[in-house]
């Protein structure tokens, strides 16, 4: 018989979160590996709040998970993360916030993140998921890769102003609509010499490459193991044409200092194709493999002589493999503009978008890290 709709809704429920989420749901996987890594860092959480008596804030497990959930949902905005919290059971059970809980307000994020940049929460727990990685056997301590990509800063093009306000055209400085002004930049050259952002002044006017156009953009950076394309580190830089190499160093330092891990070879594209990079590298005791643009090697000095080396280098089959797997560096990109949400950095500032980065990248090695377990 046909069933009716019983429209008078009970009052006293009792649900059990915990019986709602199926067993094999993958972020069962990742709440196990993301509450164990947090429990390990009680001490670091506990140093970044007072312990007085005052009024007790919103735990920073639950915000950093909260972090995770909108890197791997595809969350646009804090808002909308709050609004999904508040009806999506799934995300309170994965956040142990009780189905009775008040959620809290979008500006708990900007409160917080001053406080999780000043004790650096967000870096040392995604130190903690590579520290994790190298203790199952997940990631290599041989070889790895390193790329860069543009991130496109929030503000738009019309933010550009010459940096010299005297060279505003009249009718520019005249605007009778100061909220989308009109501007004409035809028959003017724009350069970050000569202009800067009002919106983001430190996002720098960059493009992917000949007869591309420019963007004000932030350069984002990733070194990857090659054995499973582990996220070891991420940088975020200036986009100013020599942010690879200069990334690259920071990273290979970083991973050193706080693994312990020390590569034969480092994989990386022909925007690496740089002298004193590639002889930095071997007097590091690093291989390069890093394919170099076509011509002649003139110069005699030691860069010249590192460029040689690696023009021979090339011929081999460690440099072929290396090629090979470097393309999975692509897919981690891939994965932080499509999933991730950093196709278009949501806020002002470097360093609040290296915590989206390193979050984006916390997010992706623990997923990874999931699939690899259950394979």
């Amino acid at each position: 018989m046909r069933g009716h709709v019983n429209k008078q809704q009970p009052i006293f429920v009792v649900v059990h979160l915990e019986e709602k989420v199926p067993a094999d749901h993958p972020l069962r996987a990742i709440k196990s590996q993301a509450d164990a890594l947090l429990a390990a860092m009680r001490k670091d959480l506990a140093a970044a709040y007072c312990s007085d008596n005052g009024r007790p804030g919103i735990p920073p497990e639950q915000l950093l998970k909260a972090m995770l959930l909108r890197a791997l949902y595809s969350i646009r905005s804090e808002i909308q993360l709050m609004q999904a919290i508040d009806y999506n059971m799934l995300y309170r059970w994965f956040l142990d916030l009780p189905i009775d809980a008040k959620v809290w307000t979008p500006e708990a994020f900007s409160v917080n993140r001053d406080r999780f940049e000043q004790h650096g929460l967000v870096r040392k727990f995604f130190d903690r998921i590579v520290a994790e990685a190298y203790q199952q056997d997940l990631a290599s301590s041989d070889h790895f890769t390193v790329d860069g990509t543009l991130i496109r800063s929030w503000a738009s093009d019309k933010s550009l102003v010459p940096r010299d306000p005297k060279q505003t055209p009249a009718a520019e400085r005249k605007d009778d609509d100061p909220g989308n002004p009109t501007i004409n930049f035809h028959h003017q050259k724009r350069s970050n010499a000569t202009h800067v952002s009002t919106s983001d002044p430190e996002a720098l006017l960059a493009k992917k490459g000949p007869g591309k156009e420019a963007h004000l953009s932030h350069s984002g950076h990733v070194l990857m193991e090659n054995r499973h394309g582990l996220v070891l580190d991420v940088q975020i830089e200036p986009a100013d044409g020599t942010a690879e190499r200069r990334a690259a160093k920071v990273m290979l330092k970083r991973v050193r200092r706080r693994h312990g891990e020390h590569p034969r070879t480092l994989g990386a594209d022909t925007g690496y194709d740089d002298g004193p990079f590639l002889l930095a590298l071997e007097q590091d005791r690093i291989e390069p493999h890093v394919p170099l643009r076509d011509g002649p090697i003139v110069s005699m000095d030691e860069p010249a002589q590192a460029r040689r080396r690696m023009r021979r280098r090339m011929a081999g089959v460690g440099y072929a493999i290396s090629q090979k797997i470097r393309k999975r560096v692509e897919e981690i990109f891939g994965w932080f503009k499509t999933i991730g949400g950093l196709a278009r950095s949501r806020l002002v500032g470097r360093w609040k978008i290296a915590q989206e980065a390193l979050v984006a990248a916390a997010a992706y090695n623990l997923l990874r890290m999931t699939r690899l377990r259950a394979a």
